[in-house]
């Protein structure tokens, strides 16, 4: 697979620089580079705000479930 991107100058530079210092093609190095990055990127796990996982309700307050009987259907769109 052949990917072109435009990368900034200083990058390019810094990149050309570590492959002459580390003896292999630039092409070696930013392969090397993605795969390392796509070993250790996390999981793509959804999580919830420090804030969020420490709420605590009021005790007096009823359950949202208790007015579930009481909630609308949604309404039905006409598609024509």
């Amino acid at each position: 697979m052949q990917i072109t991107i435009d990368i900034p100058q200083e990058l390019e530079q810094d990149l050309i620089r570590q492959a002459a210092q580390s003896n292999i093609p630039l092409q070696i190095l930013i392969i090397q580079a993605l795969r390392q990055l796509a070993q250790s990127a996390p999981e793509t796990t959804a999580q919830w705000s420090n804030i969020v996982l420490s709420y605590e309700a009021e005790p007096d307050f009823p359950a949202f479930e208790s007015y579930r009987d009481e909630l609308l259907l949604p309404s039905e769109s006409e598609l024509f």
